[in-house]
Order: structure tokens, then C-alpha cells, then sequence
């Protein structure tokens, strides 16, 4: 019972330490810690997929992914267009849009608002179709009857409409219309709005034959399974000394995702894929589909109450630059049957653009869980609100963050009181407790009671500076994934030299006051009269400050601001009980 307490206070800071790591591991694209590790399989085949160029709508068999729908039998074309015959470009005031005239689909967004880090003077694309990565956004139909082709998202159209939104106009409406095919046309309608990620689709379907048809529309993500990696240039401090490149650190969760009205949101890395160890709803009337990385998405969504059928799965993707390992994303749903000359229509919604939350929030419900909390999105979605509110109070996100610390230490400032009071009656007794110890230290049974003794006199609870603690930090783990998952973040200056709250500290200035604030916090802390549990104490300080050097610096100005609030809270506490602060520096001799 000697050093109980501070045993515990050790496990629950190593915890800490650790549970931070771990999450910066698997934001990071690393895996958990905890986690089993999975067994090597060989790569799944490209089911329903193609490798010679030609739409494989054709042949029949189950649809891939071992799900059946309401019309079996045609697997989507997994084949890109051996030669794309023109590629239009579409600018709004937030977009930059690639279309492909084969097929109509979306193979390029480039956001004018989100600055790439690595070069300031490039902005950040997310779907784009080159030698080194491949992600498109594809629609098309498909047919029931063997040897049928319909209009897939290789087949020639012809686009019109503008390919720049003007200054006034709210929205720019394009279309694509295709070449009949199996006695079917159909006419894609984009509708892109000023300052919107969001993009409105109607899939117009027109039977020019002389027999009734029953088609399937599917909409579709496919990417190869390459997962971004951050190319931020080095810190100054860093060039200083010949570092040319920082240490890559890639990005966070990237895979695919479903959500569903039974099961909600699941998301999927494509290992998981790959291995078709994917457990997700198949059939569903609601809901979308999504590829997610770390900041930005891009998703498919339908109207509820709409019939279709979700598929994950890993596809072989003619003109990918990363040969089979590519992952498609896709919904199909059947339509009703269309009259000869009838037409009927199909609405759906594309999303490419950056995780924020309010504009996902108000597109879907549940389509902000791609921007993922990770198991404490309880708290952290009240937090990240109520940092954004602060933010549209104040206007900038680093006085955002410290004022938001600042308020959670109010609103637990009797947790911490009571800890820090703990802690000062500890220290006010630490000398009667290390003159036993000097004088018992042979007799450790009479040591244990003489311990119990004391703590019974002087009304002292060992324990009594845990649970307070215990209590708060999930509270600060869930802050700390807001801050790592939010998008707000990106090249969001402080003040000074700090311009990119998601960026690492060009000179290492915020990671060295953190280390520095987190040694003068210890030091307020009662000495252990163990030699070794005292040098542990500024051992582990120490590691868990390196750690910060590596991570973005509004990661690091929360944690200073937390340590600064805590020493002046601990300084007045030990005042007030007439327990003079005072440092106790370390003794490694």
C-alpha cells in the first residue's frame, strides 16, 4: 500500500500515453496497437471484372459480391476506357471538374479552396485518373437479358452545356447523352451549385426500341488501394541540420464505407475488402456508399425508400497504375419497367470534398461519420460543435482550441481540485512518510501498517487523486481525435510563425514549451520515496513530450494549454492549503 497511488497515477498516465500513440499509429495509416494481426490471403480475383478494354456487362453469373438482387445475372463493368476520347473540363468557384465524354464520369476534382500542403501554390485533388493514381466516379445501366449491352461508363456521349459557372449565376447544369445501345439512351444531367461539393445527378433513361426494358442502374467508386501520404516539406529546424525530407506520415483511415438504416456506418480498409471478410448489410432502401481518406470523401447517395443492392469488393481496373489492387464502391437498383418511347428518370447525389461536418450533416444523415471519431464519438461530436462555435465567435482555430481547454478545465475544475488537493495533503506528508520509510526499511510488514497509520491520522486517501483524473480523460482523448480528424484544421494559421494548425512546428518552438511545461508540472508533484518511481517520473514525461515533436501543432497547443491551466490550478490549490509549491527536481545520481 506504500506507493498505491502512485502506481495507479503511473498506469493511468502510461495508459494515456499509450491510447494517444495508438490513435496517432491508426490515424496515421498504421495498425493498432491491439489488434490481431491478420493472416496474408492471396489477393481476391476481379469479380465480374474485365482486363481487355471492353465493358463486361455482357457475360452472365451471380453479381459479384455474393449478393443477388431483384434481376440477376450481369456483373458491372469493371474495365476503364482503353482511350478516353475527350476529357472536358468544368470550373465553379470551388470546384475544378474532370469529365470523361466516355461514359459521362466524374475522373477529376480538384478543390480551388484546399491548398496542398506540400506546395502552396497546387491545390488538393482528390478523384483523378493518371500513371500514379486512379479514383473515378462512375454511372451507367445494365441489362438482365444475356447479349444485351445498355449504355455503361464506357460508352461515347456527347456533353453539352457550359464548363464555367459565371459570376451571378447560383448553379451550372451539364449533360451527357449517349449513343443508343440494346434500344436504350440515357442522358446523365449534372447539377453543380455555387460554393457546393455536392453534385445533383439525374439518370434519364429512354427506350428507343419496340419492346418494354427493364434496366439497372448502378452507381459506382472505384480507386486504386494506394493510401495518400502527407509530402509536407521538413521543418526549418530540420533543414538547419541537412534534413531534406521529413519523416512521411501517411494519412488516416482510408478505405470504403456503407451506411444503412439497420447497421448504420461501417467502414472497411481495403484489406478487409480484398479478403471479402467485409460483413455489411447488402440489401437496404437508404443510405449511401463512400470511399473515405484522411480530410476529404467522395460518396453516392440515393433517395430513401429507393430498392438497391450495396457491393464492396476488390476488381482488377484496366489503366490503373496499381495492377490488381483496385476496390470499387457500388449500388445498383433496379428500375421499373420503361414503355417503347417511354422515359423515366433516376436521381442521385455525388459528393467529392472535404470532410466538413455541417455540410455532411445537412446532404445525409449519418454521412458525417466519415469523418471518424473513432469509439468516443459520443463526446466528441458535442465537442467538435462547441469548438465550432467558439470559432465563429472568434475567427480563428488556434484561440479556439485554448479557449475550449479552457472551459473543459472550469467545467471539471472540482474533479481537479479535489485530485490536486489529494495530491497536496500527499506531499505535505511526504517527510513523516520517507523518515518511516528510512527507519522501517528492513521490517516491510511493520512499514505497511506504520503507512496505513499515518494515512488514517492525517485523513489522507491514497487513492484519493485517481479517480478524478480517470474520469477526464476520455473527455481529452476524444478532443484529441477532433483536433487530428477535422479538415477546419488544415493550413488554419495561429499566430506567429505557426500558419498550418495541421502541420508540424517549422522550428520545434510548441513541442519544446510542451516538454518544458509538462517537467514543471511533475516537478509540483509530491517526490516518490522510491528512487526509482522518482526517476521513472521524469522518465516518462520525457518520452511522452518526444512523441508531441511529431505531431501537428494544434495537437501540441491544446496539450500546452492543458498543462498551463493545470500548473496554476495545482499552484493555488497547494497555496491555499498552506503546502508552499515547490519543484522537485530529479536526483539521478
Amino acid at each position: 500500500m506504500n506507493d498505491i497511488r502512485r502506481t495507479i497515477l503511473w498506469v493511468i498516465f502510461g495508459f494515456s500515453m499509450v491510447m494517444l500513440w495508438d490513435h496517432w499509429q491508426v490515424y496515421n495509416g498504421g495498425k493498432a496497437m491491439f489488434s490481431l494481426a491478420a493472416s496474408q490471403q492471396p489477393a481476391a480475383s476481379a469479380p465480374g471484372g474485365s482486363t481487355d478494354g471492353k465493358p463486361a456487362g455482357t457475360h452472365a453469373g451471380a453479381p459479384s459480391g455474393g449478393a443477388t438482387g431483384t434481376a440477376t445475372g450481369t456483373a458491372i463493368p469493371a474495365a476503364a476506357a482503353a482511350a478516353p476520347s475527350e476529357r472536358i473540363v468544368v470550373t465553379t468557384d470551388v470546384l475544378k471538374l474532370t469529365f470523361d465524354t466516355d461514359g459521362g464520369s466524374l475522373v477529376g476534382t480538384e478543390f480551388l479552396k484546399q491548398v496542398d500542403l506540400a506546395d502552396h501554390t497546387k491545390n488538393v485533388v482528390l478523384l483523378e485518373d493518371n500513371k500514379e493514381h486512379f479514383y473515378k466516379a462512375q454511372s451507367g445501366l445494365l441489362s438482365s437479358v444475356n447479349g444485351q449491352e445498355f449504355p455503361s461508363h464506357t460508352t461515347p456521349m456527347t456533353m453539352a452545356g457550359p464548363t464555367e459557372l459565371k459570376d451571378g449565376d447560383k448553379e451550372l447544369v451539364i449533360t451527357f447523352t449517349s449513343q443508343e445501345s440494346g434500344g436504350v439512351k440515357l442522358v446523365k444531367t449534372y447539377t453543380i451549385r455555387r460554393g457546393a461539393y455536392d453534385i445533383a445527378v439525374k439518370h434519364a433513361v429512354t427506350n428507343t426500341g419496340t419492346a418494354p426494358v427493364s434496366p439497372q442502374l448502378y452507381l459506382q467508386l472505384v480507386r486504386d488501394g494506394s493510401v495518400p501520404v502527407s509530402k509536407t516539406p521538413p521543418p526549418m529546424l530540420l533543414r538547419w541540420f541537412g534534413v531534406e525530407k521529413t519523416p512521411s506520415f501517411s494519412s488516416t483511415f482510408t478505405g470504403a464505407a456503407v451506411y444503412t438504416e439497420t447497421k448504420k456506418y461501417q467502414n472497411f480498409d481495403f484489406s478487409k475488402i480484398k479478403k471479402k471478410s467485409a460483413d455489411y448489410e447488402q440489401h437496404s432502401t437508404s443510405g449511401f456508399i463512400a470511399m473515405v481518406q484522411h480530410y476529404f470523401a467522395s460518396a453516392w447517395i440515393l433517395p430513401d425508400g429507393i430498392a438497391r443492392q450495396n457491393t464492396l469488393e476488390a476488381v482488377d481496373m484496366v489503366g490503373s497504375p496499381v495492377p490488381d489492387c483496385c476496390y470499387r464502391a457500388s449500388m445498383r437498383v433496379s428500375m421499373d419497367p420503361i414503355a417503347p418511347g417511354a422515359t423515366k428518370t433516376l436521381d442521385a447525389t455525388l459528393f467529392a470534398g472535404p470532410q466538413e461536418e455541417k455540410i455532411l450533416e445537412s446532404l445525409y444523415p449519418g454521412l458525417e461519420r466519415v469523418k471518424d471519431y473513432g469509439w468516443l464519438t459520443i463526446l466528441a461530436k458535442p465537442l467538435y460543435w462547441l469548438l465550432d462555435a467558439i470559432h465563429n465567435l472568434i475567427g480563428n482555430w488556434g484561440w479556439s482550441i485554448m479557449a475550449l481547454v479552457l472551459l473543459l478545465k472550469i467545467a471539471f475544475y472540482w474533479l481537479n481540485a479535489k485530485a490536486y488537493s489529494s495530491m497536496a495533503k500527499m506531499k505535505a506528508i511526504n517527510p513523516k512518510i520517507t523518515e518511516m520509510r528510512e527507519r522501517l526499511k528492513d521490517k516491510p510488514q511493520q512499514m505497511q501498517q506504520e503507512m496505513m497509520r499515518i494515512y488514517r491520522e492525517e485523513k489522507v486517501n491514497p487513492l484519493g487523486g485517481c479517480f478524478p483524473i480517470m474520469i477526464q480523460i476520455p473527455v481529452f482523448i476524444a478532443l484529441y481525435n477532433v483536433l487530428l480528424s477535422s479538415v477546419e484544421m488544415r493550413n488554419a494559421p495561429w499566430a506567429f510563425w505557426i500558419t498550418d494548425l495541421s502541420s508540424l512546428d517549422p522550428y520545434f518552438i510548441l513541442p519544446l514549451i510542451m516538454t518544458l511545461t509538462t517537467l514543471l508540472q511533475t516537478a509540483l508533484n509530491p517526490a516518490p520515496p522510491d528512487p526509482m518511481q522518482a526517476k521513472m517520473m521524469w522518465f516518462m514525461p520525457l518520452i511522452f513530450s518526444f512523441m508531441f515533436f511529431f505531431f501537428p501543432s494544434g495537437l501540441v497547443l491544446y496539450w500546452i494549454t492543458n498543462n498551463v491551466l493545470s500548473i496554476a490550478q495545482q499552484w493555488i490549490i497547494n497555496t491555499r492549503m498552506g503546502v508552499p509549491p515547490q519543484f522537485n527536481l530529479p536526483k539521478f545520481g
